[in-house]
């Protein structure tokens, strides 16, 4: 059956354009139509923009909107789309606001009413996730760590108190190749050195590798041979937490219930040992 969505940007609207995250043909044919379409194209840089349009034939008027200016120009350019124009934002490369600016000016076009779409495509959290060998879900994308090794530590601290709380999902990061080896061996300290994890860099380029290992390994890999290019870092879920010994487990389960009805105190038990709950109240019960 014939799709007769139509692909190019709404009149008086924004569409949010997913690019190439390496190799330039990439990029989906919705893509180009919807890139030919708009009034404006807005780019992180648009040295970059070009070379995209130009390998594919694309004339199209850019417009610079990055971290520095986004704040400033989205009221004015929510303003030329109330008034009918047709404005198209991209990024350097992947998927629009995904560590990337627009996220702003996405939200004021949403508070104005004006319409926002989008053409899915590459993305490279995604490919990295799918070629990890990690499991692909949940999943949890953090972005970049911080650049400071303070700041760094600190937020993989945080990420593994909630994984004390219950968290069990694939990490995946962003990075630059000159802190890759930096926060994996962050990674290593906060989260353990027998955690499985992966490195990839270069998607879909001619020098694209991926990485499999622990984050032991990796990151002394990382050392000894710095890897080039963009870098996605991936660490595999918390294993399981261990039972405590049937004795302790009694031992929580009689003092809560001091205070506390069973179910309550094999609840409260449970989220404290990191086992389930219907184990823990099937033990209470048998007390």
């Amino acid at each position: 059956m014939a799709d007769d969505a139509s692909p190019h940007p709404p009149s008086g609207g924004l569409t949010l354009v997913a690019t190439p995250i390496g190799n330039l043909d990439d990029v989906p044919a919705r893509a180009l139509q919807a890139l030919r379409a708009a009034d404006s194209v807005l780019c992180e840089d648009t040295r970059v923009t070009a070379k995209l349009l130009a390998r594919h034939g694309v004339a199209a008027r850019l417009h610079a909107l990055h971290d520095h200016n986004e704040e400033a120009e989205a009221v004015r350019l929510v303003k030329r789309m109330q008034e009918g124009a047709r404005l198209a934002l991209v990024s350097d490369a992947g998927t629009p606001l995904v560590s990337d600016p627009g996220f702003r000016l996405v939200r004021a076009a949403i508070a104005a009413g004006v319409p926002v779409t989008g053409v899915p495509g590459p993305n490279a959290a995604l490919l990295a996730l799918t070629l990890s060998g990690l499991p692909p879900h949940p999943f949890l994308f953090a972005g970049f760590l911080p650049a400071r090794e303070a700041a760094r530590a600190a937020e993989v601290a945080r990420l593994r108190a909630l994984e004390g709380a219950g968290l069990s999902a694939t990490l995946v990061f962003y990075e630059a190749p000159h802190r890759a080896a930096e926060a994996l061996a962050a990674l290593r300290d906060g989260l353990g050195p027998a955690r499985p994890a992966a490195l990839a860099r270069e998607l879909t380029k001619t020098f694209e590798e991926v990485r499999r290992g622990t984050l032991d390994a990796l990151a002394e890999g990382a050392l000894a041979d710095p890897p080039r290019g963009e870098v996605v870092l991936l660490v595999g879920p918390a294993p399981p937490p261990e039972a405590p010994p049937e004795a302790e487990l009694d031992a929580l389960l009689r003092r809560a219930m001091e205070t506390m009805s069973r179910r309550d105190a094999a609840a409260h038990v449970a989220a404290a040992t990191g086992l389930p709950r219907k184990q823990v109240y099937a033990r209470a019960l048998e007390m």
